[in-house]
């Protein structure tokens, strides 16, 4: 039985060798060492033999038993690897071909025309600062001169966080002013700082309204600055950002925390001052408000408007890339219509 044993592994190790796929070894494995293989008979048979022989005998089995399930794990192993090899081969790079070209990302135009905006107010000498986008109802209203019964609170549809009616209720800022009143009670003159951010509104979205904008506010405070000053740096600004030929109108408006206040408005990209639909047949487009810091406001920072004086402006970022490029629709700037995004 020893000697059939012998004969059974090596018929078996030789018929695996040949075995080429890992859809064969299946059957192999039935063959050799299923319940119904030769293997398996001759350990079944143990019982029939005697102590001595049945300890050889078991021994050399269970032997062959582990050799044969060995060579199997290897050989399923060898051919998966062929199989992946052959995969691998049927599907091969070929590294001599371009590369696929991949998208480029861009920025957003709002991004892009908000750091135009704040790269020539730099090249002014101007700081870029940030503020909180929820703020208080002191900073956002009271600070600048819109006080709780202010007639000018109907312009500002107000998000508010709080329900609450007091000088700390807290909202969603309308406007990006609020972080005039903190710098000056934090800084003392003189100061000169640009401030970018998101501003909300309550209001239905059309053509030329949206609940969410952005908005860059100015403020410079120092001895003896003028209205000079204040139409001098916004005329450069427009002259950069709009074209040197580019017509710019300065006429008086009315905001609470300024005096005298102002609109700063250019010739029309379209008609070029003679009269369209754009600008509503006048040939100008308002882009800004500014003014003149109020008395009234430099003096609740702690800043005396007897020895101080400063300008301020704002003006919204989709405005300034609406007049730019002819676009339509404000909406257009949110709705991720790519058609319109690459453009950019």
């Amino acid at each position: 039985m020893q000697q059939e044993l012998e004969q059974l592994e090596s018929a078996a190790l030789d018929e695996l060798a040949r075995v080429s796929e890992l859809s064969q070894l299946e059957a192999w494995r039935v063959q050799y060492l299923g319940k119904k293989s030769a293997l398996t008979a001759v350990l079944r048979s143990l019982s029939s033999l005697s102590s001595d022989e049945r300890k050889v005998i078991g021994a050399r089995a269970n032997s062959v038993k582990e050799s044969l399930q060995n060579s199997l794990a290897t050989r399923k192993e060898t051919l998966s690897l062929e199989s992946l090899d052959e995969s691998l081969g049927a599907s091969a790079i070929d590294v001599t071909l371009p590369g696929r070209p991949l998208p480029h990302g861009r920025l957003h135009p709002t991004t892009q025309v908000m750091g135009e905006i704040c790269s020539v107010f730099a090249g002014m000498g101007f700081q870029i600062i940030e503020g909180p986008e929820v703020e208080r109802d002191y900073y956002n209203f009271e600070a600048l001169n819109i006080p709780e019964t202010h007639p000018a609170r109907d312009m500002f549809a107000t998000l508010w966080v709080d329900a609450r009616e007091d000088r700390n209720a807290r909202l969603l800022r309308t406007h990006t002013s609020p972080m005039q009143i903190r710098l000056m009670e934090q800084q003392k003159p003189p100061l000169r700082f640009v401030v970018p951010g998101r501003t909300y509104r309550y209001e239905a979205t059309d053509a030329t309204h949206e609940w969410m904008f952005h908005q860059v506010e100015g403020l410079a405070i120092d001895v003896d600055i003028t209205l000079r000053d204040l139409k001098e740096t916004l005329f450069e600004f427009c002259k950069k950002v709009f074209g040197r030929d580019t017509g710019v109108r300065f006429r008086c408006d009315y905001f609470p925390f300024v005096e005298p206040g102002g609109e700063v408005a250019i010739e029309c990209v379209s008609c070029k001052g003679a009269g369209c639909r754009l600008c509503g047949g006048t040939g100008w487009l308002e882009i800004l408000g500014c003014g003149m810091v109020h008395p009234d406001v430099l003096s609740r920072c702690g800043i005396d408007p007897s020895v101080h004086s400063g300008f301020a402006f704002g003006m919204g970022v989709e405005r300034v890339s609406i007049l730019r490029h002819g676009i339509d629709d404000i909406r257009h700037f949110y709705s991720d219509d790519f058609r319109f995004l690459r453009q950019f």
